[in-house]
This record gives C-alpha cells, structure tokens and sequence, in this order.
C-alpha cells in the first residue's frame, strides 16, 4: 500500500521561486545531496537527511540563471547555464562563480540533462543536441535547428535503455504537441506528432513517462483534470517519417481543470503516479497517490499554503514549494505481487532467506554507454581543460562474462560466471545476469548441441530472473526434457504462464524412472517413502480416522461392498507412495507453483488419462499421510500443504473427470476420492456447529462488563 509519510521543511531560507516556481531540483552524484536553482540568480546544495543547506553560489547581479543546475556523475562537478548562452563548471570547493571556468555558447540552451552512467548532454532551444565534452571542444560550434519556427520545447527527460542513452524531449506549436526520441547508439531522430480526439481540446499541463523494455509509457495530465496515456516505441519502425500517436485515458478527472496554481504529475514506481493539484470536491491543492493498475486514489495529503504546481520525485522523496519553503514528503509503498493478486502464491518462505526482487531494472546503467569510462581513469576538471591520461585497466568480471557467454566453451563459461558471482554485488548486477541469459539462451538456439546447463542452473538460482524476463529459458529446458532446471524454475520463478506449468507437468509424469533415478533434484519436499507401509490395523481400516473424522456414518454401503470384494493386495496399493521419490518432488514442485483456476483448467484437459490417474493416485497418497497427524501435515521442509493437494483433486477432477471415470483403473481411486469427500464435508459440518457454540461464548464474552466483581457461569454447548 503506498503511504505519504509526513513532510519536512529542507531550510527556513525563503527561496526566490517567483510567479513560476523553481527552475529545478536536481540529484547529485551523493543520493541525499540535491541541487536546488532558483528563478533567480542562485543555486543551492541541500542535504535530505540533515536538513540544511551545505553550499550556495550565486552569479552577479545583473545575470539570472536560465536552466536549472545539474550534477555530472562522472566528475562530481556541478554545471549551470545562464543568460542563454553562458555555461559555468564549478565543485564544492569553489566560492564564487565569477571565477570558475565558463565557456560562452553560439546558441541558447534549453536544459542540461544528466543521469548517471553517461556524460550530461546539453539540448539547446532549436532541438539540437550535444555531449558536454564535444561542446567544450569547440564552445563556438554552429548548432543546427531541429524543431520548426515558433515551436517550443514543452519538457525533456533523459534515459537509459538497454545500457544506452536516450533522450526525449516535447514541443508545441499552435495548440499541437509532438515528441522527439533521440536514439545515442544509433544516432537516430525519431519526430511523432499527437493526435488528440474529437472532445479533446484542453491543454496540457504537465508529463512525466517511465521506460521498459520496448516503450517509453508516456503520461501527460491536461488541464481537463484527466491523465492519458501515450506507448512510444523505443525502435521506430520508420525513424525517417514523421509518425503519429494516440492518447489513451487512463485517470478521470484526477484534479479540478480549473486550478489556479498549475498541476503536477510524476511517475513513482510501475503502478503509482503523483498528482499535485486540487481534487474536484475541495479547493485546497493535494498531494496524492493513484494505483494505476486498480484506478484507485491510495494516499492524499493536503497542502493548505498553496504550491507553485511543480513536483520532483527523486529515490523516495518528493519534492515541492509548500508556501515559499522547499518540503520534502517520503513515500513509501510495499512490493506488490501479480501471483499474489491473480492466483494462487506460496506464502512460505525459508528463514533467513535473503529476498532478492523478481525483476530487472532495465534502467540501470552499465559502464558502457555514451561517453561512459572508467571514474578512475576518465575523471576530468573540466573547467581547467585538462585530461588525465592512464593505462588501460583490468577488464571488469562483468565485461569479461558477457564476452566469454558468445565464443567460448561451456566450462570457461561456467568459470567466468563463479568469478562474476563471488564478487560482491554490484548496481549492474541484474543487468549483467539478464544479458548472460539472453547471450547463452541464443547461442543454444544457434547450436544445438551448446547446452550448459550449470550455468543456466546457477543463474536462475540468484534470484534475479524471471519468466518474462527469459521465456525462452523454459522453452528449451522442455525440449531437452531438463527436469532438474526446470524444477529450479517452477522454484524460483513467480509469473509462470499455466501453459508452461502444464508442460511441466507433462514432462514429470512421462519421463521414466530410469531417466529420473540418473537426475540430481531437489529432494527437500519429499519425506521418507519408505516407512509408507501402515500398520495390519491401518490396512483393514482405511476408512478410519481420515481427516480426523471416522466416516461410520456415511452410508455408501455399496461403495464399502465393492472394497471389500478386492483382494488385500489391492488395500495395499493405496498406502503405498504410487510414484519414486524423485518423480515425487516433481509434482510437488508442481503442487507449490502459483497458478490461476481460470487459465490452468483449458490447459488440464490436454494431459493423457493414465497420467492424470497416476498423479491422482499421488495426491491421494498425500492426503492419507496428511490425515494420519493431527497436525493434517507433512513431514518435510517444504511438503505440500493439505489445501494445495485438494485444491488439485479438484483441478485435476473438474478437467478430466469425463476421462477418467471410463477408465476400469480408475474406478477404486474415485471411490476413494469420493469418501475422501464425504469426509471432508461432515468435518466441516462439524465445525460450524462448533463455531456456532463459539459464537455465543463470544457474546457471553461481551457482556461479562455488565456484571458484578463476582459471577457463576453455566455454560450449556449441547
């Protein structure tokens, strides 16, 4: 659930926003340190976590700051443009800009972006754009115009996809909007016009977009109070055409369209976004929280003083002006789950297992990418222009594996992939895992007999992949009937399809027991088969003490006829475990995967009969164990629970039981499984009526505070 906790004030120091705000909030390249520029003539250093400000510089009076000052990640200096044209480079040492190194520029800039992994790029007001270090080569280079007359950059944002920088920035002309994306590796401009519907004709107010593997999720909140929605392709299909784009409604009047301070949106996390502005129903402006996957509001804090309609999200902080002070209000919002919202998860985990998040932020740089060296080797001081020069270092182990994934052999692969492991880890670390993934998973579609199952085995066992985001992984281990990865799989792996977990199971039940008896699986879910024999009573009893209910009751008089009438060898069969052990912690890697009743049934259908009765006659094993303690569990690390075993008797039956009920095999084990029902059904009349006596202790309960110091109960159950 995503929380607003509550705000602070980062300085008393009245800031000089004037009628437009601040020109910007910026992260430096420590993560509690944040630039702050002013619609004036400074810029300030602000701490989070102590509050203060650390440093201020101002330019001369007569000068204005014209884009907000930012960090380079790859120096630890600061950059800042102002009157248009006049770029200054400064650090924390220095005290006065006047004095630090400054570069005048042949056309006005619009922003300086800059992100970590890569050097700050400049954009200027004509659209062109340049990395910081080709600029300060030639400060008086002619800079070409991209964007048409009269046409104004609305906002930018800067990303990095794949390892590579991309750079999106929005213009409007007349009333129309269009969006630039701007490719670094492949140096290619892609221009797209919006296209607005027939009862739009409100205008935009602010954007805000966040970046996955394929589009850049583009949100832009009009003035009409609604948020829409715009999916822009990372690789254009045509980058020379001017390509155009439609707006999906994703939030309704989110905010009142007549505000009078301007309205603010910022994306959070993949299902939050930020709105500032004034709901419909008061007039006071708020802060609040929308869960985009549920269309719900989640949080909303008001903010009486009033705001400048501007908002910076930034780790977990958001920044604003609350009156005429910067505050800052952390946000908080727990990990949400899709096999948790949409099936069934496994709610047990080991102790002391180290969670590691089910997914790969593809937003996270690695060293490679525009610009993108070494800090040791590449660390320059700009404003004195002078470049360190050193010898080349060490290849990185991540550098070193990713190469090693492409040419060499399966046991240098799997060396490499130990180095890169027992190495601390590292920000890139997820990234690295995906890209070794996707190297190995290619190069065995490339050749057939590349398979290295070690590493494919040691990868999936950092807790860093997923099925999305490897479906292929799954795909081949089907193929080559790897049981062992393919437990692996369904162990650690979160958003399995219902499809692949019937494949699954598929290979599980038809592999022989030869093969399997050859295989090396996780053995932790299966306890000891080989005391499964009950005691002689047991054997001549087994409609006693199932579930803890004696089914003497149930009348199926003809069903306990033709039980009788098998010979004992038969009783026999239904204590004994019907499947190896091997072959046991399969299924029961099966039996914890999550899965949706809806998705899995269609896919149930298409499992053959015989091995639907043998996985039957597994599950009906289980319970019997289960129903023999008290406890009804399994002994075990991880044994399946009594509700994962009913639950698929019943998928299992609801699929097939036209199936299974003409096969002559079959016909004890559903004879079986219906007293098993019958059972389970007394017990649960039992135990409503025991709720029901509950009920009344409860209410006797509640009334004991109306009595005196003293009181004799006669309490009256049946």
């Amino acid at each position: 659930m995503a929380s607003l906790e509550e705000e602070f004030t980062l300085s008393s120091v009245v800031l000089n926003a004037g009628s437009e705000g601040l020109l910007g909030v910026e992260q430096t390249s420590k993560t509690d340190q944040f630039l702050v520029t002013d619609n004036g003539r400074t810029v300030i250093l602000y701490k989070v976590s102590d509050q203060k400000p650390l440093g201020s510089w101002s330019v001369k009076q007569g000068q204005i700051i014209t884009c907000p000052a930012v960090c380079n990640f790859q120096t630890g200096e600061y950059i800042v443009v102002h009157d248009n044209k006049v770029l200054r480079i400064w650090n924390n040492e220095d005290v006065n800009l006047d004095k630090v190194f400054k570069a005048t520029l042949s056309a006005e800039v619009c922003r300086i972006l800059s992100v970590q992994g890569t050097e700050p790029l400049v954009l200027f007001k004509e659209g062109a754009v340049r990395g910081l270090e080709a600029l300060l080569a030639e400060p008086q280079q002619k800079i070409e115009t991209v964007i048409s007359d009269e046409e104004v950059i609305k906002w930018t944002k800067f990303f990095i996809v794949f390892r590579h920088p991309v750079l999106i920035f929005i213009t409007e002309k007349h009333g129309n909007y269009f969006a630039y994306v701007q490719m670094f590796n492949s140096r290619v401009l892609s221009k797209y016009t919006f296209l607005f519907g027939q009862d739009e004709n409100s205008i935009i107010e602010s954007f805000t977009a966040s970046v996955d593997r394929k589009f850049i999720s583009l949100m832009s909140l009009s003035s009409d109070g609604c948020i829409y929605e715009t999916l822009i392709p990372i690789r254009p299909t045509d980058p020379e055409k001017n390509q155009s784009l439609v707006r999906s409604l994703l939030f309704k009047a989110v905010v009142s369209g007549d505000a009078r301070h301007g309205v603010a949106l910022t994306v959070l996390d993949q299902d939050h976004v930020a709105v500032l502005g004034s709901p419909l129903a008061a007039s006071k402006e708020c802060l609040s929280v929308w869960n985009i996957k549920f269309q719900t509001l989640q949080n909303s804090k008001e903010l009486p003083q009033g705001t400048s309609g501007q908002l910076w999200y930034y780790g977990e902080n958001l920044f604003m002006l609350h009156g005429r002070s910067l505050t800052v209000i952390p946000y908080k919002c727990e990990v949400s789950s899709l096999a948790g919202a949409l099936g069934k998860l496994k709610h047990s985990q080991d102790p002391g297992t180290h969670v590691v998040p089910h997914f790969v932020n593809w937003e996270t740089p690695q060293e490679c990418g525009l610009g993108a060296q070494n800090s040791e080797q590449s660390r320059r001081i700009l404003r004195r222009r002078k470049i360190e020069v050193s010898l080349q270092p060490e290849v990185p182990p991540s550098k070193q594996l990713l190469s090693t994934v492409m040419k060499d052999s399966e046991k240098h692969i799997e060396v490499e992939l130990r180095k890169f492991l027992a190495i601390k880890q590292t920000p890139d670390f997820h990234t690295v895992i995906g890209d070794t993934v996707t190297g190995l998973l290619e190069r065995c579609k490339a050749e057939p007999s590349f398979y290295p199952q070690n590493c494919l085995m040691q990868l999936t066992q950092t807790h860093v992949l997923s099925y999305s985001l490897c479906p292929d992984l799954m795909e081949i281990a089907l193929q080559k009937k790897d049981v062992q990865l393919l437990q692996l799989c369904l162990q650690h792996f979160p958003d399995i399809p219902e499809l692949v977990t019937c494949a699954c199971l598929k290979v599980f039940l038809s592999i022989a027991d030869d093969s399997l008896q050859e295989t090396d699986v996780n053995m932790e879910s299966v306890f000891d088969c080989s005391n499964s024999v009950r005691d002689e009573k047991m054997e001549e009893q087994t409609e006693i003490l199932q579930n803890g209910f004696n089914p003497e009751e149930d009348k199926c008089n003809k069903c306990d006829q033709e039980l009788n009438e098998k010979p004992q060898a038969k009783t026999k069969e239904t204590t004994l475990c019907p499947v190896i052990a091997k072959r046991a912690a399969l299924l029961n890697a099966i039996l914890h995967s999550a899965y949706s009743e809806t998705f899995l049934l269609p896919h149930l259908k298409d499992i053959p009969a015989q091995h639907i009765t043998l996985f039957l006659k597994y599950l009906y094993f289980l319970y019997l164990k289960c129903s023999e303690n008290a406890t009804l569990t399994l002994p075990g690390i991880h044994p399946p629970t009594l509700n994962q075993i009913m639950d698929w008797i019943c998928l299992l039956l609801d699929a097939n039981f036209t199936v299974v009920v003409m096969m002559p095999e079959a016909k004890r084990l559903l004879i079986n499984l219906y007293k098993l029902v019958k059972s389970q059904i007394s017990v649960y009349s039992e135990l409503n009526k025991i709720e029901v006596s509950f009920r009344e202790l409860q209410k006797l309960n509640q009334e004991k505070n109306n009595r005196g110091l003293y009181s004799i109960e006669v309490l009256e159950l049946f």
